[in-house]
């Protein structure tokens, strides 16, 4: 069941764009949403989902990934090479060398656990597949995939990643364009460069709201999915 609803959603992403908008911001602009961003956010799902039988759900993550293995893997790595030029170039003994192999991997360790260096040290796409995972989860754990009409799309934005992704189910995804989901995100972009991450998933929901209200009618179907940002 999860493997065809996977096949069903309908996927618009704009890494690169939003690469150059995120970067340099992090957890403190996620920290920065304040009680009337939040009711601002619900507000404007509330008000499209009054003009469509579709559901709209947002999430901002702060990272799609704490990337543990990061500190271990390269503390481990210079903690090996270490002692090879004290062996070569120096007298010193077993016990000493095996001293600072520990120290090495004590101190590479704490230093590489250091938030904005650990992400650096991940490479692109694997921090583009831990967003992806991170937001084909989220469509699942939010329950978009349980709607009446399976109408329901995901607004999905992961800070330390830098990525922005909309995932539409399968009863709307067949019937709108990748381009319509890009111009949603496009506009998400926009307010994000400017500092505005609430006005962007505000931006986004209407363009959304409005993809939805021409290709998913009002159809009697009662609000099935909560009305809000999810921070995660």
């Amino acid at each position: 069941m999860a493997g065809e609803d996977l096949g069903a959603a309908s996927l618009a992403v704009a890494v690169g764009p939003v690469a150059e908008a995120l970067r340099g911001a992090g957890d403190e602009r996620v920290m920065e949403f304040t009680k009337e961003d939040h009711e601002a956010v619900s507000a404007a799902i509330h008000e499209a989902e009054k003009r469509t039988c579709g559901q709209i759900v947002c999430v901002l993550a702060h990272s799609s990934s704490e990337y543990a293995y990061v500190p271990i893997l390269w503390a481990t790595v210079l903690a090996l090479l270490a002692p090879w030029p004290l062996i070569d170039f120096t007298q010193w003994t077993v016990q000493r060398i095996f001293l600072l192999q520990l120290v090495v991997f004590i101190v590479a360790g704490v230093l590489f656990s250091w938030t904005p260096l650990r992400l650096a040290l991940v490479p692109r796409p694997i921090q583009r597949a831990r967003a992806h995972r991170a937001a084909l989860e989220q469509f699942f754990v939010r329950r978009v995939t349980h709607t009446r009409n399976r109408c329901g799309i995901l607004i999905f934005v992961s800070m330390a990643e830098h990525y922005a992704r909309v995932i539409a189910d399968e009863g709307i995804a067949q019937k709108v364009h990748q381009r319509e989901w890009q111009a949603a995100i496009d506009t998400l972009i926009g307010h994000i460069r400017d500092g505005g991450i609430a006005a962007g998933f505000v931006a986004a929901i209407e363009r959304c709201g409005a993809v939805l209200a021409t290709y998913a009618p009002p159809d009697g179907t009662a609000n099935e999915l909560p009305d809000r940002l999810y921070v995660i």
